[in-house]
């Protein structure tokens, strides 16, 4: 098997495993990382009703910067949005991912923006 192949493997392995302890309602939304090469989304996600209840993509970060910055950028604007729809905590979802570079700078900035995890 090819090694992006089974490195991709252990990264669905790893976000089953995350999945399975963590599940988000509507007072406490999960909040989902996906962190491509290009780009990046956040979302806040209400599993009890499968909704999403705000989101955020790199693109809506005009500046052109390097991605840890704009992950932090995009962590302010995700906890901004939801603040504005009256949510103050959420949990956080890595998604496989391992939590450095940008998956905890998008952390960072959503704790700095008044989301608590």
């Amino acid at each position: 098997m090819d090694k992006q192949k089974i490195k991709q493997l252990k990264r669905v392995r790893r976000k089953g495993r995350v999945r399975a302890k963590i599940t988000g309602t509507n007072k406490l939304p999960r909040l989902s990382v996906f962190r491509s090469n290009k780009g990046m989304y956040l979302q806040l996600i209400d599993d009890a009703k499968g909704n999403t209840l705000a989101s955020v993509h790199s693109k809506e970060i005009k500046k052109k910067d390097k991605k840890i910055s704009i992950s932090f950028e995009m962590g302010k604007l995700i906890a901004k949005k939801a603040l504005d729809k009256k949510i103050k905590q959420a949990v956080f979802d890595r998604g496989g991912y391992k939590y450095h570079g940008r998956v905890k700078a998008a952390a960072d900035g959503a704790r700095e923006g008044g989301l608590e995890f």
